[in-house]
């Protein structure tokens, strides 16, 4: 496994960091000062803290294994936007308090829905890279 060094790459494991940060710090003072309010809600955004981070980290190296970390850690991540954003914008009632990704993540300027879009795109355009590279003569 060897670290990824392209601009763009480095500027996506940037921002996946700092919603890693972002997320872990504001769930972690939420569960230490009022789980008891909304504990769904925090769990959830510590959790999206942990998708975050485990991306970061796959994105970071290179190799199929890396490769497959990250796809999945996206992939959940998408899945969690949507699903907590829609469940969020026809039931508010259901998140007493807002997580990472409610309202498709409108708390964070929707960087929680468009993240995930990148990222994928980003490792589809890497894998056809390397599709082209592999089959070039």
């Amino acid at each position: 496994m060897t670290a990824v060094r392209s601009p763009g790459r480095q500027l996506l494991i940037a921002v996946y960091a700092v919603f890693a940060v972002a997320a872990g710090a504001r769930s972690g003072v939420q569960i230490a000062t009022r789980f008891d309010e909304a504990p769904l809600a925090y769990l959830l955004s510590a959790f999206a803290a942990v998708v975050y981070l485990i991306a970061t980290i796959a994105l970071r190296w290179s190799g199929p294994r890396a490769t497959a970390v990250a796809w999945t850690a996206i992939g959940i991540e998408m899945a969690g936007v949507l699903v907590v954003g829609a469940l969020t914008v026809f039931d508010d009632e259901l998140f007493p308090d807002a997580t990472v990704w409610s309202e498709f993540g409108a708390g964070y300027g929707y960087v929680p829905l468009v993240l995930p879009i990148v990222g994928l795109w980003w490792l589809w355009r890497e894998r056809r890279r390397a599709q082209a590279v592999s089959t070039t003569p």
